[in-house]
């Protein structure tokens, strides 16, 4: 992209630079037929006082080039401003009466513009040397020699950075994305891998009704898992292709009083205690339900997960002035500080404990970011993981929200 620009600068530097010359060069072209043209009028004025040392034009500026002319006469004699230094046998190269307009013709090797003109009864011919106007076309010619480089090195060194910078995003983005699909090919192989070995060793023999027992549940284990993985997969791609404006006030109390009773029965299952607190007059942020009840799951999810049977899981909402607060603390084997910033991660996981893919807190961190939240991940009072996030507070409370469910309280606790 660098060389590009750079390339398409120096084309549009070399047009404007010939441009440039070729105007410059017209101007002060023009400027001498000017000055040739006022003394051709001022001789055919003034013919009696043409002679030698003929000063020109009355008031003309008198830093003006020297201007050369010839007078011829009709019997063939001539007279010319020769008895100046400057001007001494300067003869014209073709013959007078040709030269009407101006033109540029070559006097003793040096390019003078003339032009000729009648003056009574004689012809006059006026010169001007072209040495100026050559100086200052070879002046802005070395100028833009030199200006030329420098500018074509300053642009590819600002492209190149900002090709860099434009280019880091896309290139990470593309590299994500090659990794996320090699993980989730490795994901996928691993349970297909062990349905197939399953399949292929029940085809090759008969077996006992045992044998068939244990193989079809390991087939049904590693088919949950894949349906899992797949449908997180799923969910992240309607994520991302979601427009991230389309929020509304959502009520974090209610949202994470449902989670709370859909996970009851797992905590019960486990001996786990699930405890709710919710404190503080509103709890109203700006999401989709569904990005709050998804990542609300996922940490009751992986909280009873990895919470050892009879551990306790403490939910908590609090609005504290402009701040919504979300915590899930548990009494599992807590999160190291060292890792904690790896935990986002897509298919990373702590522990070699079945049943997950890596997904889960990928996704949660996809809408905590979408809705302008904040982690905070740390260790609970009891030892445990602490995943808590903060969102800015609206200052409205959706009554839709609390409507759908009248029985919950704005202060409320659930124990399981």
């Amino acid at each position: 992209m660098a060389l590009a620009a750079t390339g398409i600068v120096g084309g549009l530097y070399v047009l404007i630079a010939v441009a440039v010359v070729l105007i410059v060069t017209h101007n002060l072209t023009s400027n001498v037929d000017s000055t040739l043209s006022k003394w051709l009028t001022s001789m055919a004025a003034d013919r009696s006082q043409v002679s030698r040392g003929y000063p020109g034009p009355a008031g003309g500026p008198r830093f003006e080039a020297p201007v050369l002319w010839w007078m011829y006469h009709p019997d063939g004699n001539y007279a010319d401003s020769s008895s100046e230094a400057r001007a001494q046998n300067v003869n014209l190269p073709v013959a007078p009466t040709s030269i009407k307009d101006p033109e540029t013709v070559t006097i003793s090797g040096v390019d003078f513009r003339v032009k000729g003109g009648e003056v009574g009864d004689d012809w006059a011919v006026v010169g001007q040397s072209m040495a100026t106007v050559d100086q200052a076309r070879a002046n802005l010619v070395q100028a833009e020699l030199l200006i030329g480089p420098v500018l074509l090195v300053v642009v590819f060194l600002g492209a190149f950075a900002i090709g860099r910078r434009v280019g880091a995003p896309i290139e990470q983005a593309r590299q994500r994305q090659m990794d996320f699909t090699a993980n989730a090919s490795h994901e996928l192989r691993t349970p297909l891998a062990v349905i197939q070995a399953q399949t292929s060793l029940a085809l090759t023999q008969p077996r006992g009704a045992d044998w068939y027992q244990r193989a079809f549940e390991r087939v049904n284990e590693e088919s949950k898992r894949m349906r899992v993985m797949v449908d997180d997969l799923l969910w992240l791609a309607r994520f991302e292709a979601m427009p991230p404006s389309k929020t509304e006030p959502v009520d974090v109390a209610v949202m994470a009083q449902q989670a709370a009773d859909r996970f009851a029965a797992v905590a019960e299952a486990r001996r786990q205690r699930l405890s709710v607190r919710l404190s503080g007059d509103s709890h109203v942020i700006a999401a989709l339900p569904e990005w709050l009840d998804h990542l609300i799951g996922v940490l009751l999810d992986n909280a009873c997960k990895y919470t050892p049977d009879g551990g306790t899981i403490d939910l908590r909402v609090t609005a504290d002035g402009g701040k919504v607060l979300l915590a899930v603390d548990d009494s599992g084997p807590g999160i190291p500080p060292e890792r904690r910033t790896q935990i986002f991660e897509r298919f990373h996981r702590e522990t070699d404990q079945a049943g997950g893919a890596g997904l889960g807190l990928a996704i949660a961190d996809a809408v905590v970011r979408a809705t302008n939240g904040r982690w905070d991940v740390g260790a609970s009072a009891a030892g445990g993981a602490s995943m808590a996030v903060s969102w800015p507070r609206l200052l409205g409370r959706p009554a839709l929200n609390r409507a759908a469910s009248p029985e919950i309280p704005p202060l409320a606790s659930l124990d399981a």
